[in-house]
């Protein structure tokens, strides 16, 4: 969340991040609001009490010279009173302004395109070609039907639409992707794995900042434990140092996970959602760094080229896309999309996205550094990067690797995981 402090010194800034959002400013106006009523009775109710503290040591020295002090007293009851209702209400304004500030979005990085929508996205980088084929390449779905590697009716018979079953390769060629990635991030990028729980408390969900404006897109248990299933390995990964200060010493760290993602939107039914294209429960490799406010942006950008990394590996054209201020997500100050090309579907997909969320994240988990031995805590930046998304990735891998006989090319860096060159 953002600087109580700086909503109010700097509420020019913040209207207009939220126009370039396309978010209602009204939001702003009730802070500003809230928080004048705030200052007028903090105002009022410190003035009572330096009157009941100025009156108590006149009521001592009034029984002390045996004085009658009975209306004084009477009348201290009242301000009491007062104080104590006025105490209530501050507190009152006090959560109604922390419900606000939790929901007023990030403030774009000034290198962000201002514009309404994602037309107003710009392309940073392209490497490699789309490939030509010398027949007309087909769908994912119809390819993975053909070879019986991912079976779409029967995922929905167990746990409705837009679940998966994998089989046999597919399978294989899922835990292979995912093995591989990590090993990638551990041994060539300098990330440490970490295993996370698949399900996150709220207060967790309320850190990395899907709570509470995505609710409804998240799966939660209907219990007593009020957990919610884990939306991406940011979410359980970015935590880890939630509320605990960390020496200067200890930045940077780089943490990479795998997780299952659970999220209940998918949007509705026609060809943008067939297959993989859109599902409730997907596997991803996750890349979170906590680093320095001063080297953020230089990170953002080793984030991306770690991302990127993985395509290349695997020989997948793909274009990096920095997002408009229309068109980024609520927490973060900057964002990279990478999009690959899937031809099949004759689509650009999106397969991981590249954020600094500066310490919008960290102010509302209390993650926080030393940047000397006993200097004051200040908050962190904390990035995270998809590296990469599965299935938009299986999805391009298919479709771009196919061949004329329905088969599938394994590339060379699967081939020691999956055991085989060819999907056939």
């Amino acid at each position: 969340m953002l600087d109580a402090k700086l909503i109010r010194s700097e509420p020019d800034k913040v209207r207009q991040a939220l126009i370039n959002r396309n978010n209602d400013t009204k939001i702003l106006d009730d802070f500003l609001e809230l928080d004048e009523q705030r200052r007028k009775v903090l105002w009022e109710v410190e003035a009572l009490k330096a009157e009941r503290n100025a009156v108590s040591e006149e009521i001592a020295k009034m029984k002390k010279s045996k004085q009658d002090a009975s209306s004084e007293i009477a009348r201290m009851r009242e301000v009491g009173s007062r104080i104590k209702q006025m105490d209530s209400d501050v507190s009152a304004i006090e959560s109604r302004l922390s419900d606000i500030t939790f929901n007023i979005p990030n403030i774009p990085h000034s290198s962000v395109p201002v514009g309404a929508d994602e037309s107003f996205n710009e392309t940073v980088k392209n490497w490699g070609q789309p490939r030509e084929f010398g027949f007309e390449p087909v769908p994912h779905w119809e390819l993975a039907t053909s070879l019986d590697i991912i079976d779409f009716e029967r995922g929905s018979k167990i746990a409705g639409s837009g679940f998966i079953l994998y089989k046999g390769l597919g399978a294989r060629l899922e835990r292979s992707l995912l093995n591989w990635m990590l090993d990638v991030h551990t041994s060539e990028h300098g990330y440490r794995e970490v295993f996370p729980p698949f399900l996150i408390n709220r207060r967790s969900m309320l850190g990395t900042g899907q709570l509470p404006k995505f609710d409804e897109d998240m799966y939660h248990t209907d219990k007593d434990d009020d957990l919610y299933l884990d939306p991406t390995a940011e979410v359980p990964v970015t935590n880890i140092y939630m509320d605990e200060i960390l020496d200067e010493a200890d930045l940077p760290q780089y943490l990479t996970a795998y997780s299952a993602c659970f999220r209940r939107e998918a949007g509705s039914a026609g060809k943008d959602t067939r297959g993989l294209l859109r599902v409730h429960q997907f596997n991803k490799v996750e890349m979170v760094k906590f680093v320095a406010p001063h080297t953020s942006y230089d990170e953002h950008e080793s984030l991306l080229a770690n991302a990127e990394a993985i395509l290349q590996k695997l020989n997948l054209p793909y274009r990096v896309v920095l997002l408009s201020t229309g068109d980024l997500s609520f927490c973060a100050a900057k964002c990279y999309d990478i999009e690959i090309y899937a031809p099949g579907v004759d689509q650009w997909l999106e397969v991981s996205s590249c954020s600094n969320f500066e310490d919008f994240q960290a102010r509302r988990a209390n993650i926080r550094y030393r940047p000397e031995p006993g200097a004051k805590p200040e908050f962190i930046h904390t990035l995270n990067g998809s590296g990469v998304a599965l299935p938009t990735l299986v999805v391009a891998r298919l479709e771009t690797y196919q061949q004329p006989d329905g088969s599938i090319v394994v590339p060379e860096v699967l081939r020691p995981y999956i055991g085989a060159d060819r999907i056939s």
